[in-house]
Parts: C-alpha cells; sequence; structure tokens
C-alpha cells in the first residue's frame, strides 16, 4: 500500500478521512498498540475512515509535539509538506484532483509552537521522519512547498528507505529570499499583507483569511520568534554539495514568477539531483499549489503513474 502525506502547522477542517494510516507490515492504526514500545511516539487518537486523529511525536528536545493526523483517497504513494506559512486547505484543488488515485494523510505540525532544539529545520525533519517511519510504516512519495520542500529533501537525502518519490515546489534548501527579513514583533496587518502578496503572482488568489489568522499568531513574540528562528535555520542549512546523493524519481514543479525561491533555483536543483523531470507553471508564484492546482494536480497525476 501506497501513502500520500501533507504536512502543515495550523489545524484545519478535513471533510473526509481515509482508510487506515498504518500500511502492510506496520501496527494498525486501530488501537494504536502496535507504537506503545515507542516513547517517541504515541497515537491517541486511532485513524480510520471518515475520522482524524492526534498523534504524539517527540524529536531534538524530547518534548511532546501534538499533530494532528488525517486521511482521504485511496491509491499510489506521495507526501504533502506545507510551508512555514501554509496551511493544509491550501492543498485542497490539488487533493481534490489527486485523491481518486492517491491515498492523502495530512499531519499537522505545530511549527510555530516548536521548542529548543525543536524548533529547526533539523527538529521538523526529525519529527516528521519519526512520523514516516512508525505510523506510515511505508515508503511514501514527500511533494513539499517552501520549508515542507526543504524537509522533504533532507528526508530524500538521509532517509531513503522512506521515501520512494520526491516532489519539489518552491523548495528552499539552495536559494531563498527569506520572508522574515525585515520580520516585525506584533506585526502590522499592512506588513503581513505585503509579505504574503510576495508569495503570489495573482494578488487576487491571497485569502482575506490567511492574513488575520497569521496577523492573530505572529502577534505571539513566541510564535514571532519561532518563525524567523526556523527560517534562518533553514538558511544556514544548505544542501548544494548533497542533493547529488538522491536517488528516487523526483518531480520539480515550479513558479516562473516565483521570487521568494526563484528560477535559478530550480535550476540549480535540475542540475543537481540525478533523476528529475521539471514543469513550468507561467503566471505563477511560491505557491503553485493555490495559484495553478489544476496543473499542479495533472503534473503530479503524471508522475504518480510513472512510479505504479
Amino acid at each position: 500500500m501506497l501513502t500520500i502525506i501533507a504536512l502543515g502547522y495550523y489545524h484545519t477542517g478535513v471533510k473526509t478521512v481515509g482508510d487506515t494510516i498504518a500500511g502492510d507490515g506496520a501496527a494498525s492504526s486501530a488501537g494504536g498498540s502496535g507504537f506503545a514500545s515507542d516513547p517517541s511516539l504515541r497515537v491517541s487518537v486511532p485513524i480510520r475512515s471518515g475520522e482524524r486523529g492526534v498523534v504524539e511525536l517527540r524529536a531534538l528536545a524530547g518534548i511532546a509535539v501534538l499533530a494532528n493526523v488525517a486521511a482521504v483517497g485511496s491509491g499510489i504513494p506521495v507526501v504533502f509538506l506545507h510551508g512555514l506559512v501554509g496551511l493544509n486547505d491550501h492543498w485542497e484543488g490539488v487533493v481534490e484532483h489527486v485523491r481518486g488515485s492517491a491515498k492523502c494523510i495530512l499531519l499537522e505540525l505545530p511549527l510555530l509552537d516548536l521548542e529548543y532544539e525543536d524548533c529547526s529545520i533539523d527538529g521538523a525533519t526529525e519529527l516528521t521522519e519519526k512520523f514516516l517511519a512508525k505510523v506510515v510504516g511505508e515508503r511514501a512519495v514527500l511533494v513539499g512547498n517552501s520549508f515542507g520542500g526543504h524537509v522533504a529533501l533532507k528526508l530524500a537525502i538521509g532517509r531513503p528507505d522512506l521515501v520512494r518519490g520526491l516532489v519539489l515546489a518552491g523548495a528552499s534548501g539552495l536559494i531563498e529570499k527569506s520572508m522574515v527579513g525585515d520580520v516585525q514583533i506584533r506585526p502590522s496587518r499592512e506588513w503581513l499583507e505585503r509579505k504574503i502578496g510576495e508569495l503570489f503572482y495573482d494578488k487576487s488568489k491571497m485569502n482575506r483569511a490567511d492574513i488575520e489568522r497569521a496577523f492573530a499568531t505572529l502577534n505571539h513574540r513566541q510564535q514571532a520568534r519561532a518563525m524567523v528562528k526556523l527560517s534562518k535555520s533553514a538558511r544556514r542549512n544548505h544542501l548544494g554539495e548533497y542533493i547529488g546523493n538522491i536517488k528516487c524519481p523526483t518531480l520539480i514543479l515550479w513558479g516562473r514568477q516565483d521570487i521568494v525561491t526563484p528560477p535559478e533555483a530550480c535550476d540549480l536543483f535540475a542540475k543537481g539531483i540525478p533523476d528529475n523531470r521539471v514543469v513550468w507553471l507561467d503566471d505563477c508564484g511560491h505557491a503553485p499549489m493555490i495559484e495553478r492546482p489544476r496543473e499542479f494536480a495533472a503534473a503530479l497525476t503524471d508522475y504518480l503513474k510513472g512510479l505504479a
């Protein structure tokens, strides 16, 4: 059984949920008894069709991190990893067109609530690794946007036994214009609207609710500092000398008008990753799953057919 996973940091509504997370050879999520021996992970709510649950993960800091989990669809494997300002909702347009051929599992990591060593690109990667290894229990295709793409890259490099395929969209790890270069503690709505607007070619694709949610979150000093810390840790973690070690088939989806991870970043990934295919999306910025969901889904579906 193959799996698709979506990672984000805000709790969002999921209309429907698919079958059990655990695959063949993994403990069933119904009851979670297979995970009791691992102190770093606890399934607190079993995941069954039509349900959502909570997974407790522990990584570098040894602190319990509660992640919301839900599943939808069935079929071939993949994984969606959100960026620092992403929401699971932002993948809806893609998942709606892919769920017929893939099982989508949504994992919401509370990135801006992470503390100590966990609040870093390495911490987020280890939390994701724990989930893949202990809950999913099978190799999955990882689909990552921005910070989530960076996490996906690190896992493809460091844990190839967990990764069947890789899909990158505006991934950091090589070149990134930081969104927090002039970050404000308790930022104004105007500053947030300008910063979130930088993610889009078509500003009409911005959702006012995203701005209000970010305003509420980043007006807490701890969350604002966490965003800066996570962003800086990602920028320091340059992967240029390692991407040549990626062995899995890789799809690179990139907006031609992305100014956060500009087109030259895509070119460098394409030159460095051995087995890759590039799909350019015109009139599109840093969030292609929002601006071009149908084209994104079509390219992803075609890629998945090649893995079947």
